[in-house]
């Protein structure tokens, strides 16, 4: 069927199952908001948009006299910046797919887009193809590659036109904003279009829904692209693909539409910061926790690192990803490919939580209980139902509970003064 350019056709449209079945995600926000490395990826908007203070007083101890934001685009240099290292890190990760940022709300463009004259990867700065050359690693190690793209740009002279105009004139949509999206999907065949940037601005402005329509209908990831809801003022947790509503969005109750979580390992910004402290980072539990409830719930957890101007993760943000990945090394069955079950957490507790897999249920545990018993008053026990633990060789005994449900002896965890790992997976078989 051919969609048309309007949100009742192109919301009907099915949203192709790789998604669904990849649950976790990477997210890097790179630009040249990572020169300053200060406050966030919004320091060009906080300091000339808004001048605010402190980023003045930032700029005037740190750069020349009449330091221009453009000025920090030539060290912007990804002098480091080994796309093949990126993709293992990610493979090891556990990530199924992987989003970049293309161009963030500074405009700046991370290829070398013909309508971003000198203000584009290409021409400035690092003088390379950031985005083709992730991609081509993320294709070879067969992780599925997702671009992130921002509709406005805060300080265009087009956009500032048009949003003067009350968003009746469209010079810049049609210069700017379409031009490097149809750019992006012909040159790069993206899985996945991450919109942003949509929320001053109504659908009759952006032409979103013709995008998507050609996107969808002729382009050449018509059968397999996947967007999400931001493509218009009023769009988000309504229209569009999958749903990310708000940024680290958490629902509390089983969502009726596909969702995804976007999170950061940086507490504070989506951009590096060079100052950032330990305290302001997620740790291991915290992200495992996030990650299971967000699975339990039907969603995908898409977890965010931002790279050095030189396009170094640095060592910190690898680790949490490595302890990510391996914890899914252990327990992914549980994870990857899963549906929530009829219960998503254990009588509303949060340290219980649900996945399955046809008949087979898993029952997630985040806290391990003091003695050694592990009671779900969910899942209802028959004759012939088989508990295991994933990571574990051999079975588990278990009882029917008094009340309902069934009480699992836990292997025997050797004491350690530090607290073990956070989170594990049994997995029930024969129970309903």
């Amino acid at each position: 069927p051919r969609y048309r350019p309007d949100w009742a056709s192109l919301d009907a449209r099915p949203l192709p199952p790789w998604f669904d079945q990849a649950k976790v995600g990477v997210f890097v926000h790179w630009g040249v908001f990572s020169v300053p490395a200060w406050g966030s990826e919004w320091f060009w908007w906080h300091w000339q948009g808004e001048h605010r203070a402190d980023y003045e007083r930032f700029v005037q101890r740190r750069y020349p006299p009449d330091t221009t934001y453009a000025d920090f685009a030539p060290r912007f240099t990804a002098c480091d910046f080994q796309p093949r290292e990126w993709a293992q890190l990610f493979q090891r990760a556990g990530a199924r797919y992987v989003v970049l940022t293309t161009k963030h709300h500074e405009g700046f463009t991370n290829w070398g887009s013909p309508v971003s004259w000198n203000w584009n990867s290409l021409d400035m700065g690092p003088h390379r193809d950031l985005v083709g050359e992730l991609g081509q690693a993320l294709r070879e190690s067969n992780i599925r590659y997702g671009l992130y793209h921002s509709l406005l740009e805060w300080f265009n002279p087009l956009y500032l036109a048009d949003k003067e105009s009350g968003f009746k004139t469209q010079n810049f949509v049609l210069k700017k904003t379409m031009p490097e999206l149809y750019d992006l999907v012909l040159k790069y065949k993206p899985d996945l279009i991450w919109s942003d940037g949509d929320w001053e601005a109504p659908e009759s402005y952006w032409n979103s829904t013709s995008f998507l329509a050609w996107l969808y209908n002729d382009s050449p990831v018509k059968d397999t692209v996947v967007v999400n809801d931001r493509w218009c003022n009023n769009c988000s947790c309504r229209h569009g693909g999958y749903y990310n509503c708000a940024d680290k969005y958490k629902p509390g109750t089983l969502p009726a539409h596909k969702w995804e979580m976007c999170s950061s390992i940086d507490k504070l910004s989506w951009g590096y910061r060079s100052n950032m402290n330990i305290a302001e980072l997620m740790d291991e539990a915290s992200i495992i926790e996030e990650l299971v409830q967000t699975v339990s719930f039907g969603g995908n957890y898409l977890l965010n690192v931002g790279p050095t101007k030189e396009g170094v993760i640095v060592p910190i943000f690898q680790e949490r990803l490595l302890a990510l990945g391996r914890w899914l090394d252990t327990n992914g069955e549980a994870i990857y490919e899963s549906k929530p079950w009829r219960v998503q957490m254990e009588n509303s507790t949060d340290t219980v939580w649900y996945t399955s897999k046809g008949p087979v249920v898993y029952a997630i545990f985040l806290i391990w209980p003091l003695n050694n018993v592990l009671e779900l008053s969910s899942p209802a026990p028959s004759p012939t139902t088989q508990v295991t633990m994933l990571g574990f060789a051999g079975t588990l005994k278990w009882q029917k509970s008094p009340g309902k449900g069934l009480l699992i002896t836990l292997p025997y965890m050797l004491p350690s003064p530090l607290p073990p790992q956070s989170g594990w997976a049994v997995k029930l078989e024969g129970v309903k």
